[in-house]
């Protein structure tokens, strides 16, 4: 009966060392991919929201989406066109912390 060698089990504890920590690292790579897209998505869905309710009174203005996300902050902005008859109403939702936007605009009659 032949068992295997203690360089044998150094060396294939060392290729699995190697792959377990390279799956770690692309779990993590991906883990902060899914947790910036959620961000985005928020922010965007949130700033679709702010720009449909000025679409009713358009107006400038800011303000935060406190208290379910205070970290948040929205402006916006109504714009002159060079078309006559449209105005341009641009809203920005801005992360404090880091300094991440989403900004949509959307061309209003006046």
């Amino acid at each position: 009966m032949r068992g295997f060698t203690l360089l044998e089990v150094m060396v294939a504890l060392a290729i699995m060392a190697g792959v377990i920590v390279t799956l770690l690292g692309s779990v993590n790579y991906h883990l902060g991919i899914i947790a910036g897209e959620r961000d985005s998505t928020t922010m965007t869905l949130l700033a679709r929201n702010r720009i449909s309710e000025m679409e009713q009174v358009p107006a400038k203005g800011e303000g935060t989406f406190a208290p379910s996300h205070p970290e948040l902050r929205w402006k916006a902005d109504l714009l002159p066109t060079e078309m006559p008859g449209l105005q341009k109403l641009v809203v920005m939702v801005r992360r404090s912390s880091d300094g991440r936007e989403v900004t949509l605009e959307r061309y209003l009659p006046k």
